[in-house]
């Protein structure tokens, strides 16, 4: 995701040093977090919003209710949320991984079994089994406490990694049963279940870093990556026999740094491009979205993640803030709202 290189207080203003290098001086005391990681629906119909350093705001209704480490939450920083068969929420965050069952949190750290304690990426599949991509490798829940599970990686020279080889930045079940795993320079790696298959930028991909891995409604599988210094990055598909590089001559599109990738209802696919805004895709054409109520809070146009909730609703969670698209352009949603 995006890291800030500094944060610090002067009265109630952040003065923030972006991923740009950019300085801006804003008062963010109304957002719902500077950063807006993760926006994810429950099964009842509520909405969670991770965020960079307030932990998770829950929305019932017009109720907007914060959980951080004063209520038990392992860490503020909420870098992926999951749902299980039986309700509860499962949590991604800087400090571990936490289990809300509606009433209480159950806290998991390296004490538990974690092989570290920052958390990159979050999974519940369709067996329940609930699997964690940390700092040093990813990790399967074995029922009170979690264990390692070593994925074996591709042989790529000198792999370029924002942090670590070991980093799993995304994990996924695709509708066959086969979890995916997007790595931090080694590319992706796909479990049947018995056998690892590696994939990488020799076999199609737009560069090893991959952020995202989503399957649409066809079982086309797309790759969103990132690349060195912002660039090299892209977005590939893989059709089950060959990867094909999309976008290949669309700004924003053809190198930059792509994800969150998503499909809504209809079958559109939403991409997010780092400094270029979010682009619709409805197998033909292209329509981009970049016109913000509130330019100074989205000046990078960093959108970290996205969301259709059960109304139809799109959300999107920006390095600035929570925002809804609202026709074309995107309404900025405070902690007062408005909610519709």
């Amino acid at each position: 995701m995006f890291k800030l290189i500094s944060v610090f207080m002067v009265s109630q203003i952040l003065v923030i040093s972006t991923c740009f290098g950019q300085q801006s001086k804003l008062d963010f005391s109304s957002q719902i977090g500077e950063y807006v990681r993760e926006v994810f629906e429950d099964k009842k119909g509520r909405l969670w919003f991770g965020t960079l350093s307030d932990g998770v705001g829950q929305l019932d209704g017009t109720k907007l209710t914060y959980f951080s480490t004063k209520q038990g939450l392992a860490g503020n920083q909420i870098n992926g949320i999951a749902e299980d068969a039986e309700g509860n929420l499962w949590f991604g965050t800087d400090g571990g991984v936490s289990k809300y069952d509606g009433i209480s949190f159950k806290s998991f750290t390296v004490r538990e079994g974690l092989s570290d304690n920052c958390i990159w990426s979050i999974l519940v599949d369709r067996k329940g089994d609930v699997w964690v991509g940390t700092h040093r490798g990813v990790c399967l829940y074995q029922g009170s406490t979690f264990a390692s599970f070593p994925i074996p990686k591709a042989n790529v020279t000198n792999p370029a990694s924002r942090f670590s080889t070991d980093v799993a930045w995304c994990i996924m079940e695709d509708s066959k049963g086969n979890i995916w795993f997007g790595t931090d320079g080694v590319g992706v790696c796909k479990f049947d279940g018995m056998l690892f298959s590696h994939f990488t930028q020799e076999d199609g991909l737009c560069n090893n870093n991959v952020r995202q891995v989503l399957e649409d409604k066809k079982g086309n599988l797309w790759f969103a990556s990132w690349g060195t210094d912002d660039q090299n990055g892209g977005l590939s598909l893989f059709d089950g026999d060959s990867f094909k590089k999309l976008f290949s001559d669309e700004a924003g599109l053809s190198s930059a740094n792509v994800s969150p990738i998503y499909e809504d209802k209809a079958g559109n696919i939403w991409i997010a491009s780092m400094n270029f805004g979010v682009y619709r895709y409805d197998g033909k054409k292209l329509a981009l979205f970049a016109e913000t109520d509130r330019k100074e809070l989205t000046v990078n146009l960093c959108i970290q993640s996205i969301l259709e909730d059960s109304k139809g609703t799109m959300w999107f969670g920006f390095s600035g803030g929570l925002f809804r698209l609202n026709g074309s352009s995107f309404v900025n949603v405070t902690k007062d709202g408005p909610w519709k």
